[in-house]
This record gives C-alpha cells, sequence and structure tokens, in this order.
C-alpha cells in the first residue's frame, strides 16, 4: 500500500509539471496544430504514467482522468476550444483543476434543481457502499445473479462517491459551482434521458464537443441537412466510448480486450438511434408513461450491463481485487490512526511527567 501511494504521489506530481507547462508555455502557441504539436509529449505521457499504477482505486481514476478526460480537454484546448479556453482559466490552479479533475462549471445552476439533494444523498450512499463490501464476505451465501445485480450497484455508487470526493478540492479552494457528475440515473425514463443527461455527465460533456458535433457536421457538409447526421453522430459517440472503455479495461486487467465492453456501447447506440427515431413518429400520447418506462430502461440497462460490461472484469477478477483493496486499505487506515493515537498519548505522557 504505502509503495503505491508513493507512486500515486510521483504521478500527479508529473501531472501538475505537465499540466504546469501546458498553462505557461502550449497556451502561447497559436491555436491549431501548432499548440496540437506541442501538446503531443504531454499525451504521450498522460497515456503512459498510469501503467506505473497496479491498484484498482488507483489506477483505475488516474486512467480516467488522464487518458480520457484530460487528453480530451487539451485535444479541444489545441483548437482553443472547450473547458480550458471558453472562459479562459484565471489562474494555473485554476487550469489544473478544470484540466485533471472530472468538473465542468455550471453555468446554470437552475438546470440541475436537484444537485443539494445529491449532496445529501452523498453519505447515506457511502454507508451503503460500504455495507456493500462488507455483504460481499458472505459471497458464498448468496446467489451468483444477486451479485451481479449487486456489482450493478456497486459500480453506480462508487463512480458517483469517487467523483465526488475529487472534485472537492476544485469546490472548496475556488468555490466553484459545478456539474453534478450524475443526475440520479435511477430515476432515467429512457435510454437518451440515462445517457444523455443522467449518467456520468462529465463524459457526456466531452463526448459531445470530441465526436458528436464533429461527425455531426462532416456528415451534414457531405449530405446535407438529414435525420441521418444525428443519427450518425450518435452510433459514432457510442462507439468511441466503448473503445475508451475497452481501454480503461486494459489499464485494469492489463490483458488484450475482448471487445465485449465496445460491443456493450454499440448495442446501446443502436437502441438509442431508434429510440430517437421512434419519437420523431410517435406522438407524445402514445408514449409509454415514465413509470413504466423508467423500470424498463434501469432493467435493460442492468441486464446488458451483467451480459457485456462485467464478464472481463469478473474474467480477470477485478471484483477480486477491488474488494481485496478495501479490506487493505480499511487495515492500512486503521494501522495509521493506531499510530496517530499512540503517539499523541505518548506526547501527552511526556508532557504530564515533565
Amino acid at each position: 500500500m504505502e509503495e503505491e501511494l508513493n507512486n500515486f504521489i510521483k504521478v500527479w506530481i508529473l501531472v501538475l509539471t505537465c499540466l504546469s507547462y501546458s498553462y505557461f508555455i502550449a497556451s502561447k502557441i497559436p491555436k491549431g496544430i501548432p499548440r496540437l504539436l506541442s501538446l503531443l509529449p504531454i499525451f504521450y505521457l498522460f497515456f503512459r504514467l498510469p501503467f506505473s499504477l497496479s491498484s484498482f482505486h488507483f489506477g483505475g481514476p488516474t486512467a480516467f482522468f488522464l487518458v480520457w478526460l484530460s487528453n480530451s480537454k487539451l485535444l479541444l484546448f489545441s483548437f482553443d476550444q472547450g473547458p480550458l479556453s471558453s472562459p479562459p482559466p484565471s489562474n494555473l490552479l485554476h487550469f489544473i483543476s478544470l484540466a485533471s479533475l472530472p468538473i465542468k462549471l455550471d453555468p446554470n445552476r437552475s438546470a440541475f434543481p436537484k444537485s443539494n439533494r445529491s449532496l445529501i444523498l452523498l453519505p447515506i450512499k457511502s454507508l451503503l457502499l460500504l455495507l456493500l463490501f462488507h455483504s460481499y464476505d458472505y459471497k458464498h451465501l448468496i446467489h451468483p445473479n444477486l451479485i451481479l445485480a449487486l456489482y450493478c450497484l456497486h459500480l453506480y455508487l462508487e463512480l458517483e462517491i469517487v467523483l465526488a470526493i475529487a472534485v472537492i478540492p476544485a469546490r472548496a479552494i475556488f468555490g466553484f459551482e459545478l456539474e453534478p457528475q450524475f443526475n440520479e440515473p435511477y430515476l432515467s425514463t429512457s435510454l437518451q434521458d440515462f445517457w444523455g443527461r443522467r449518467w456520468n455527465l462529465m463524459v457526456t460533456s466531452i463526448l459531445r464537443p470530441t465526436v458528436y458535433y464533429p461527425v455531426r457536421r462532416c456528415v451534414t457538409h457531405f449530405t446535407g441537412p438529414t435525420k441521418w447526421a444525428s443519427s450518425l453522430a450518435i452510433l459514432a459517440t457510442f462507439v468511441v466510448s466503448g473503445l475508451m472503455h475497452e481501454l480503461m479495461y486494459f489499464y485494469l486487467t492489463r490483458v488484450s480486450p475482448t471487445w465485449e465492453v465496445t460491443w456493450f456501447f454499440v448495442l446501446h447506440g443502436v437502441c438509442v438511434v431508434f429510440e430517437v427515431a421512434v419519437k420523431r413518429v410517435v406522438k407524445d400520447k402514445w408514449r409509454l408513461k415514465p413509470a413504466i418506462s423508467g423500470p424498463l430502461t434501469v432493467v435493460f440497462v442492468g441486464l446488458t450491463a451483467v451480459w457485456l460490461f462485467f464478464p472481463q472484469l469478473i474474467r480477470n477478477k477485478m471484483d477480486e481485487k477491488a474488494i481485496r483493496e478495501y479490506t487493505i486499505f480499511a487495515n492500512f487506515v486503521k494501522e495509521k490512526l493506531v499510530s496517530c493515537l499512540f503517539l499523541f498519548s505518548s506526547l501527552v505522557e511526556n508532557k504530564t511527567l515533565n
């Protein structure tokens, strides 16, 4: 654990150095290809750094933050677009926070009226996650299908909690008003609602300017304004998301991809395109009520996740590794707390004797 913590610190010191270079030097280079070329070494280094970490809980988030989010933001920054350009960060810490953390400034707080409620629910979700970890001690007594259902819940809870913790420094230092990373996805009423407005909104906000809008403009340029432009852009967005998830899996498992997770996102992309097409031709009064479409959406996401999203992780025993790391981390924290209490009591005792 201590060695992994040291590697984690070293990785993020290098990240801070790279982003300082991007702020002080690359930002002064003309936008476009010249700035992109100046950032190519940063892209390469960010792809390499997660290999320095072997743990699930340090390596996974680091790969997600650097390889997907930071590289995407810096790519947009090369062409003077994205969160690092509009509006431009006011100082280095501001730039580093936006570039390295899964945050997006919220220009319209009222667009997320339930965000305060989400903050209140966060301690409850954290407690629920702890209970999930402890329930795994009794896996041998639980039906395998129920274990898979627990993994779906675990994935959502851990992602939301990790991303919420990651933004605390930016919120505390700068007082940023931030868009929530999740918007209660269990209340989704359709796949379009789930992927576009509720699940991992940081990724959604990155995929739109890097994939969806460019593909839609490209198709429109060659074919003219048609409904197919949006459909092809949606499919392309899901394909890229699937490929990026394969890359994240590679950082976690260090084995060749099986493409199951890519097919998971391709399947959902096709379903979203079909759903959007149906909504165009079906009047509102013929649509399913949210009380029906909501549970159907959540069940469909869960079943397809069990079918295509989780097998690669389970096959490579990533679930067992994550659970084992939790135990190691809990014991590590307990050991450090006991050491601190012992040191404190020794200091108090010495002071009393003197």
